[in-house]
Formats: structure tokens, C-alpha cells, sequence
């Protein structure tokens, strides 16, 4: 049996996101039968000790404070954008010239003009490109999509999403690249995380009613005066979706005590189905099929039944962790690398959300209904 071809990563940025990156890469090996195997090749950060340390705690052979020189290394097969938004288009953009495939951490890019840039050139160099949406990659989120498609909850009426959390919420914080005016703000940072979902689970949304409000008006500028803060803290929006349902989402960083609340309820003619991210390993179906006097939301748990939740473990009940959609998203990415799938979320999904998230924004500016641009 032939040795299977390598498939040589070069990550920029070694934070949070580089680290969950670097996780999903290693766990997706063992887990997984990979068409293709993984070999973390160089790593890239902005101080040489930064690099050199990622390389020594992550695996990587070799460690860079220059980006674009790794880019240009021809044993690199895959770039790997885990840095503040705003160097997405830059870095993705030079790796596409170079023939390598792309995986961006979300959102794609701060201007919907710029992610259609960057879509429009990894469709014409042929390459791979993925964006990380990894909470669509959970078990129960692709059962709820399945029940939905199956016609168990009837026709589709409403539908409420919610990404809330609280890393934002002291106002003594200091201002961030996720507070700079091109693309920043909570609808945008985690509010498409609320949007993806919605998308995936009841299709294209048409129109939209925005209200984005800024409750923190300046933050610390770590300089010891204050900069005034021009984006959003919450991001709602109305929604009405191409297949008649309408309903609502909200993105939220100054949610005070949530941690990480990324929940969706779902409501048809039969049934009903609720989620939340704090407990996902569960979804809560109600069905009008059952008897008076029996009815209620009963708890469907993540199993081997739900793959390939099977493939992390194959006792119902013990459940997945954040990292292991890394994992599930790892796999499929490589999969359409190697030519067995499609791209699970391209760069034009990237693109579709970026638009969503600009176009709420706009809505909310000017106070009117917006339809949604293809």
C-alpha cells in the first residue's frame, strides 16, 4: 500500500484560534482516515520568540516572523490565516497568487468588497479555500438540519439565533482590532456565527431589519487617554427567509456572565427544535404527534448515531468539545483538498456572510428593510 501524499501546513498566528487550528489538525489525523497526511511545516508570528515557542509547544519543524516568505516556500501546500481581521485579504490574497490552498479564520475579511476579491481569485487559481464556521460542523446542528429537511417540524414559521458573550462587556477594557470601523463590532465578529447558522438550517434569508447599538462609547486606548468606539456592542437584525419563515438574530460581546451562547430555536406547523452552544451536545424536539397530556421538549444527546460523533467515541452521552469541530472541519476541508468533497464552507460562503453582516448594518443606518444582494 502507497504511502499517502503529504500535505504540508504553514499557520499565521499563534492565539487562540492558531491554537484550536493546530489542535483540529492533529486530532483530525488520528480520528480520522484522512485522504491525505498532515504535516505541520512552518509556524508564523510576530516576534521570532512568539514563533519559535508555537513551533516548539505545537510540532512545527520550522518557526518564521516573515509571512510572506513562507508563502513563498513551494513545500508549503496550505496557508493557514488565524490573524487580526483586517491582514486577511493581504496574506490570503499573496497565497493564492503563490497555488496555495487557503483556510481563514472568520469573518473572511472586514469589507464584503474585499471577501469578494478574495473569493473571486481562489476560484480562478483553482485552489481550496475553507472558512472557519467550525459550530456548523456539530453533530446536533447537522441532525437539526436533517430533521428540518425531513419535514418533522411541518412547514417552517420562526426562527430566534443568539451568539452572546461577555468578553467585552468592561467598559475599562482596552480598544481592539475588533473595534476598528472596517468590519468590526459584534454583529460582525460573532454575529456571523448567528447568521451561518440560520443560513444552514432554513436557507438563503432575503431581507433584513437591522439595529445595531454601540453602549460603550469609548475604551482606554492603552496610552493613557480614550478612544471613541464607532461600532456595535449588540447587532440585531428581522429576518425574512427565501422560503416564507421569518425571525430574528442577535450578536452580543457585552452580555454579561454568557461565555459562550450560541443558541437557535426553530418553529413549524408540527414540531419545534431548540439549542444552546453552553450544552452541545444536546437538541430539544418538540412533535404535536405526541398525545395530549405528553407533550413537552424531549432531549436527543449526541451519540455514536450522530456521526461521526462515533469516531471520537463510541459511548453515547460522553460528549464532543469545541476542539473536536476543529477536527470535524479539518476533515472535511482536506476531503475537498483531495478531491473526494466539496468545500464544506468556501470562500464564497465566506463571502455570503460578510454580505449578510454588511447589509444589517446598512438596514440599520437607514432604518428600512433591506433585501439581501446574491
Amino acid at each position: 500500500m502507497s504511502a499517502k501524499r503529504k500535505l504540508r501546513i504553514g499557520l499565521i498566528g499563534t492565539g487562540f484560534m492558531g491554537k484550536a487550528h493546530v489542535f483540529g489538525f492533529a486530532s483530525a489525523q488520528k480520528v480520522f482516515d484522512l485522504p491525505l497526511q498532515i504535516e505541520l511545516h512552518t509556524v508564523a508570528d510576530v516576534t521570532e520568540a512568539a514563533a519559535s515557542r508555537a513551533a516548539s509547544d505545537f510540532g512545527f519543524a520550522h518557526a518564521t516572523t516573515e509571512w510572506r516568505r513562507m508563502i513563498d516556500n513551494p513545500d508549503i501546500d496550505i496557508i493557514d490565516i488565524t490573524a487580526p481581521n483586517a491582514l486577511h485579504k493581504e496574506m490570503a490574497l499573496a497565497a493564492i497568487a503563490a497555488g496555495k490552498h487557503v483556510y481563514c479564520e472568520k469573518p473572511l475579511a472586514p469589507l464584503a468588497a474585499d471577501a469578494r476579491e478574495m473569493a473571486e481569485a481562489a476560484e480562478a487559481a483553482g485552489v481550496m479555500t475553507q472558512v472557519g464556521f467550525n459550530y456548523l460542523c456539530n453533530p446536533m446542528i447537522r441532525l437539526a438540519k436533517e430533521m428540518i429537511e425531513a419535514g418533522e417540524l411541518g412547514e417552517i414559521r420562526g426562527y430566534r439565533g443568539l451568539h452572546a458573550e461577555d468578553y467585552m462587556a468592561d467598559a475599562t477594557s482596552p480598544f481592539t482590532f475588533r473595534h476598528d470601523p472596517a468590519g468590526g463590532g459584534a454583529l460582525a465578529d460573532i454575529g456571523s456565527h448567528a447568521l451561518a447558522t440560520a443560513e444552514m438550517l432554513l436557507g438563503p434569508i432575503s431581507a433584513v431589519m437591522g439595529d445595531c447599538v454601540t453602549m460603550i462609547g469609548e475604551r482606554p486606548d492603552g496610552k493613557g487617554g480614550l478612544r471613541k468606539v464607532t461600532v456595535d456592542d449588540v447587532g440585531r437584525a428581522f429576518l425574512r427567509f427565501a422560503n416564507g419563515a421569518q425571525g430574528s438574530i442577535e450578536g452580543n460581546w457585552i452580555a454579561t456572565g454568557r461565555k459562550m451562547q450560541h443558541d437557535f430555536e426553530v418553529y413549524g406547523t408540527k414540531g419545534a427544535l431548540c439549542f444552546s452552544q453552553e450544552r452541545f451536545n444536546e437538541l430539544h424536539f418538540y412533535t404535536t404527534s405526541d398525545l395530549p397530556g405528553r407533550r413537552g421538549f424531549r432531549r436527543i444527546e449526541a451519540a455514536p448515531d450522530h456521526p461521526p460523533y462515533g469516531r471520537f467515541c463510541v459511548a453515547p452521552g460522553h460528549q464532543l468539545g469545541f476542539n473536536d469541530l476543529k477536527a470535524i472541519e479539518v476533515a472535511g476541508y482536506i476531503a475537498a483538498i483531495a478531491g473526494e468533497a466539496p468545500e464544506p464552507f468556501n470562500f464564497r460562503k465566506g463571502l455570503r456572510i460578510q454580505t449578510l453582516v454588511e447589509t444589517i448594518q446598512h438596514s440599520s443606518t437607514q432604518r428600512q428593510w433591506k433585501e439581501i444582494a446574491d
